[in-house]
């Protein structure tokens, strides 16, 4: 591509997961079919947790955020991957790509620490039940969901700046089919390496704190359903908490392979692969794993679904 007599390109353009037409489409309708399900299932989530009497508690208020960080991650990316799939429209402006880096930045980071926030509730839930209730008080509730969004609005900030203040004036080719912080630092015609530190150590420091808190939790969770009495309860608790590890420690991994990280190491192919674990395959299964298997949530959606019946 020739070298433009701009500072900063007007826009980029989003190299897409395939060129041929057939599988393009064939894409289209798979991550099509999976945004509607992740849609249908933590709006319907949302709704239960927040409109049913019996699901107003700490645990069900935490699943509720989630809910709505799932609503918004694959918001961010994959409509605009869905029309360059089906119309090829793979241009986004400079502003379109800011306002795309900034929310998920945002979104992903938030739902980092929420979910250390959550396995700390379930830790106090499982470990010291009699004292649940006072110590997870809809006030320390609150405070901490809200201390989650602020901490993951500064540190997106923080990242969007340090990005966006480089200057762009070769190749606006990003190799993904989203604006994200490894593809974008190497199309940067300024020198990176300070801001490269900067954005390591800033990720590194809050996303393994948050890991740390989660890890630690679930190990004092899995030490307290050991020590049960009833093997059917062992099987059940283990069964539930392993479900949710799993997924949580799918979504570290990747977010973590993905920032924290030197841009030297950017692969493409593979970077695609690790976003769509975090971006579309996490927001649909969460609501699957953490609440539709649970019988609360259940009667609660019933009631839901009956209710909206009612009304048509």
């Amino acid at each position: 591509m020739q070298r433009v007599n701009l500072s900063t390109v007007p826009d980029f353009v989003l190299i897409g997961l395939s060129e041929a037409p057939r599988v393009r489409f064939l894409l289209f309708v798979l991550f099509l079919t999976i945004y509607l399900a992740t849609m249908a299932g933590n709006i319907t989530l949302l709704v239960a947790a927040s409109t049913d009497p019996h699901l107003h508690s700490p645990m069900y208020f935490f699943l509720g955020n989630l809910a709505l960080l799932d609503i918004l991650c694959p918001t961010v990316t994959v409509p605009k991957m869905l029309g360059a799939l089906l119309l090829e429209n793979k241009v986004i402006s400079f502003t379109g790509c800011l306002l795309q880096l900034f929310s998920l930045i945002d979104v992903v980071g938030t739902e980092i620490f929420l979910l250390a926030v959550m396995a700390y509730d379930r830790y106090v839930a499982v470990c010291h039940p009699l004292k649940y209730l006072n110590i997870m008080s809809m006030r320390l509730c609150a405070h901490l969901a809200i201390g989650t969004w602020v901490v993951g609005f500064f540190n997106s900030i923080l990242h969007t700046s340090l990005i966006f203040t480089l200057l762009f004036c070769d190749s606006n080719r990003v190799a993904q089919y989203y604006c994200d912080i490894p593809p974008l630092l190497g199309l940067s015609c300024s020198p990176t390496w300070s801001r490269e530190l900067v954005l390591l150590v800033v990720a590194g420091v809050l996303g393994s704190g948050a890991f740390v808190v989660t890890l630690v939790s679930y190990v004092y969770i899995l030490l307290a359903i050991l020590a049960m009495n009833s093997s059917k309860s062992r099987h059940k608790a283990f069964s539930t908490c392993g479900s949710h590890l799993t997924v949580v420690c799918l979504f570290y991994w990747a977010t973590i392979c993905t920032y924290v990280r030197p841009s030297s190491t950017y692969s493409p192919g593979r970077d695609r692969i690790v976003a769509m674990l975090y971006g579309i395959l996490t927001p649909l299964l969460n609501p699957i794993i953490y609440s539709l298997r649970n019988k609360e949530v259940k009667r609660a959606l019933r009631r839901v679904i009956s209710q909206v019946r009612t009304a048509l």
